[in-house]
Parts: C-alpha cells; structure tokens; sequence
C-alpha cells in the first residue's frame, strides 16, 4: 500500500480533505498532529504544518521520518504572478523555489542546487484530473517566501527575477525537503488572490472557496498515484 502525505500550512486548507477522511487516526509528533487514514488503496498522512517555510520544512520531514511516505502532495491556497492565471485557477508546480533568498548560496552550498523539480508524473495525474473536472490549470514555477505578497512593486521584483506563475509561503521549503529525501513532490495550489496591493482583500473573499477546489483536486489525484 502506498503512503501519500498531505501537507497544507491552514487549517482551512485541510478543513475539506478531513471532512472526506473523517475517520483517521491521529499521532502527534514534534508538535504536529498527523491524521493517518485508508483511502481506497492507498494510505493518506495529512499535516497542518503552519505558515512559513521552517513550519513547512520541519513538518515535511517529520512525515517522512515517522511514515515512510512515498509522495508528499502540498495542498492550499497561493496568490497569482502572471496576467494568464486568474482567481479561482489551479497552479500545479513543475518546478519550486524561494523568493527570498539569493539562488546561489543554494547553488554554490549545500544541497548545491535552487530549483526544486516536481515529480511529472504527479503532475500528469494532477493534470487529468483538472481536464476530467473541466478545471482550468496552468503548469509552472511556484516561488515561496516569508511575506504574504500584497505588494505589486514586490510582485513585478519576484516576477522579474524568476518568472513564477504563483506565489506563496510554503512551497519551496516542502519542494526541497522532499528533494533532499528523494521523496516524488507537487504543489497544488489555488489562486486566492493575485498578490497585488488588493491581495488581502481578495484572499480573504475566496480562501475558503479555492481551499474547497483544491482539496477535491488532490483527493482525486491520489486515486490515480
């Protein structure tokens, strides 16, 4: 049986995935609460790993550790970098790293490598799942940083500088534990907003509703790994 680890930053981001895995176990490690459940054939590990890349890094390899995962989804919700992605569409990584950080003292020090590539087969099965729901998504660069961005000086910086398709806290610091472990990795991400100066109003009014898209994604997804 494999074991797939669900890891989202909100509570809101797992609220729906729970709601479907409503008998779980839980076991609590390191300060998280890990909910451990069968889902058909396979077995699902889901984390509320908190905001911000220590939280998501630390929980990602506490899963790893205690589960023996064998594919680690990150779920949630992202603000938009790129005039082709709207409110409400799905982001899937293809590739994943930070914002705020000079690439280099990635590449040139340990692990000695920046971008973290999504495993393409995770992507395709993300894939189909959004054409049989007729959902729209676009494949590309996700970049994370500790700064929720409602800026759009700092958004049109980022985008210059790496051309990301979404934006959030988390992602990069799952992409390159999972890297570090050799661990199969993707970010599904719904855009809440489109991290502007008008991010925190939009959040805030669709948060709920692409947290709710994205888990249906991902529940289906893991049927077909």
């Amino acid at each position: 049986m494999k074991t797939i680890g669900i890891i989202g930053a909100m509570p809101s981001e797992l609220a729906d995935i729970r709601n479907v895995l409503c008998n779980a176990v839980v076991k609590t490690y390191a300060g998280y609460d890990f909910y451990v459940c069968t889902y058909g054939d396979k077995l699902i590990v889901s984390a509320c790993c908190g905001i911000a890349k220590v939280n998501a890094a630390l929980c990602a390899q506490v899963m790893i550790d205690k589960f023996d995962i064998d594919a680690i989804i990150n779920t949630g919700v992202a603000g938009g970098m790129n005039t082709k992605v709207k409110v409400c569409d799905i982001v899937v990584s293809d590739a994943v790293c930070p914002h705020d950080l000079e690439l280099r003292f990635l590449e040139n020090y340990p692990p000695y490598h920046s971008m973290y590539e999504a495993d393409e087969k995770l992507v395709n099965a993300v894939c189909q799942v959004c054409a049989e729901k007729n959902i729209v998504n676009h494949v590309g660069r996700i970049v994370s940083g500790e700064a929720f961005v409602s800026d759009s000086k700092l958004k049109q910086d980022i985008c210059d500088r790496l051309s990301p398709l979404a934006v959030d806290m988390e992602t990069a610091a799952v992409g390159q534990c999972a890297y570090r472990n050799n661990i199969p990795f993707v970010s599904v991400r719904c855009i809440s907003d489109n991290a502007d100066d008008e991010g925190e109003m939009s959040f805030d009014e669709f948060e709920k509703i692409a947290a709710k898209k994205v888990a249906e994604i991902v529940l289906e997804t893991v049927k077909k790994i």
